[in-house]
């Protein structure tokens, strides 16, 4: 995807993000995961502070609209609902209000959906012009509420008040600072003393009947579940803009769409939209069990949504990580509809949109954590409580960093999702006396020394001297460990500590011992 123009080709479309208000040091977020590959010391701190001279706009201000709707990453949005029009760059700026910011700067729409600079004039353009149209007084941080509500978009006045209190105005409070890779301030937010002037909503808030912790607004899209359909799949999706609008878009009649779920992007506050009994519309799209592991089948042809729970995320399926508390709040939900509804916790029963209408849709999009997903609705539910320590390196190449760890195997592997598996799935082969093996590859930035541990799936019918292989970034067979996989399952097992090289090492599993029987590979852990 490309997500920004040269020169900033490398702009960090996604930081290290740590608040830094007056709160105690022990509430500050942790970092961000951060991905080499998009990373620059450009400082986005300048292209802020020139927009916000330029079109006599507080650059605070557009810093804190900028970290309310993607976390200062330039996005490349997505169609999630009808009649919503993609958001692009650091601003969000979508449709029309794209357009007009594009002429108001004097740069092309394409500069504002590929440039960051482009991105953030146009939205002081945009802003300024508003400014003008309500008369506010500039010089006063508080006034400019009215404005960041205008290019917003937002018409729900729950959700207006919402966005600028809660949201854009809370973080101007409490600053916020993005690093780059090698640890250089890309883009600050210092914490600024400011009141909205904008009303509070005095609405009283109604609380989740389904979910304790959600705060329900009825949306009026859904219809009954239809007769003879439990709820048997969780549908993961991003809403492709922030939480407020999203939410509020959903609760609206003109919409055509909606979820039964929306979680914010710091997973301090979830929105049901629909009783998790009735229907909501939140895939258009048949059952094909074919794009979901032929898991099922029965169900094939069936709407998805009859049979389904849909869960909204604020955020964007280009985006590069996910904050952590957003997954840990979605993955506290998801084991709540789970227990409730008795949902399977593996990758084909909670789903991603995208999987299940690939022709038109991609979210939650490759950097979503579905390792950690998965693993996090287990251990909420008490299922599997197994702590993760190291770098793990996982039979489904999605659930982890290419650039770090990698999975391959033969087409004679074939895969398996009994219970007790790690992640996603796993592979497994019929043991036998060939040259086959499936290959865990980590990559080590300097040679030391780590500890492997292996995870598989159980069974009768398995090896009971299942041999890894151990091999370093030199080509140096460092051991062969046998593994008795009919039984321990489920969990973590200690293969052995070895000294590793700098560079690419590997953890082979060969299919070459006792026939009759099968080899797993599921998982290992770097530690």
């Amino acid at each position: 995807m490309n997500r920004l123009h040269k020169p900033l080709a490398t702009l960090a479309a996604a930081l290290s993000l740590v608040a830094c208000g007056p709160q105690e040091p022990t509430t500050t977020p942790a970092p961000v995961e951060q991905n080499e590959a998009v990373r620059t010391p450009y400082q986005l701190d300048a292209a802020f502070a020139k927009a916000g001279a330029d079109f006599r706009v507080p650059a605070n201000l557009l810093k804190a609209i900028s970290y309310t709707e993607t976390r200062w990453e330039h996005v490349t949005g997505g169609s999630e609902f009808p009649g919503q029009e993609p958001a692009f760059g650091l601003m969000a700026l979508r449709g029309a209000k794209l357009s007009e910011g594009a002429r108001l700067a004097g740069v092309s729409e394409e500069a504002v959906r590929t440039q960051p600079e482009a991105n953030i004039r146009a939205a002081a353009a945009l802003l300024s012009a508003y400014a003008d149209e309500l008369g506010v007084k500039r010089e006063d941080l508080g006034a400019w509420a009215p404005a960041a509500v205008k290019l917003s978009g937002i018409t729900n006045t729950e959700a207006q008040a919402s966005y600028v209190h809660a949201e854009v105005y809370d973080i101007l409070r409490k600053g916020a600072v993005a690093n780059t890779l090698d640890g250089h301030v890309a883009v600050s937010l210092m914490p600024t003393e400011a009141q909205a002037q904008w009303a509070t909503s005095d609405l009283v808030r109604a609380m989740s009947a389904d979910y304790g912790p959600a705060i329900f607004r009825s949306s009026p899209n859904f219809g009954s579940r239809p007769s003879g359909y439990d709820i048997s799949m969780i549908v993961i999706h991003t809403c492709e803009g922030g939480y407020s609008g999203c939410w509020s878009w959903l609760a609206n009649s003109q919409s055509g769409a909606s979820a039964h779920y929306v979680v914010n992007e710091s997973g301090s506050e979830i929105t049901q939209l629909v009783a998790e009994t009735n229907r909501a519309w939140h895939v258009a799209a048949s059952y094909d069990c074919g794009l979901n592991g032929s898991v099922m089948c029965g169900l094939n042809g069936q709407s998805v949504n009859n049979f389904s729970v849909g869960i909204e995320h604020g955020g964007f399926a280009s985006q590069t990580s996910f904050p952590a508390g957003q997954i840990d709040a979605s993955a506290k939900l998801s084991c709540d509809i789970s227990r409730d509804r008795t949902v399977v916790r593996d990758s084909y029963h909670i789903v991603s949109h995208g999987r299940l209408q690939p022709s038109t849709r991609t979210d939650p999009g490759p950097n979503w954590p579905w390792s950690t997903y998965i693993t996090k609705i287990k251990e909420a539910c008490g299922e599997g409580s197994i702590p993760t320590v190291g770098l793990v390196v996982d039979s489904n190449n999605a659930n982890h960093d290419a650039t770090k760890a990698t999975f391959t195997h033969s087409a004679n592997w074939i895969v398996g999702a009994n219970a007790g598996y790690y992640g996603s799935n796993y592979v497994y082969g019929n043991a036998q006396a060939v040259s086959d093996p499936a290959v865990f590859s980590f990559y080590l930035s300097a040679a030391g020394t780590r500890t492997i541990d292996a995870w598989w799936v159980e069974g009768s019918n398995r090896s009971a001297t299942a041999p890894y292989v151990i091999i370093d970034a030199n080509g140096n067979n460092l051991g062969t460990v046998n593994a008795n996989q009919q039984t321990n399952g489920g969990k973590w097992n200690t293969l052995g500590t070895f000294s590793f090289q700098a560079g690419w090492n590997k953890v082979q599993l060969s299919r070459w011992t006792t026939a009759g029987t099968v080899v797993v590979a599921d998982a290992i852990q770097i530690r």
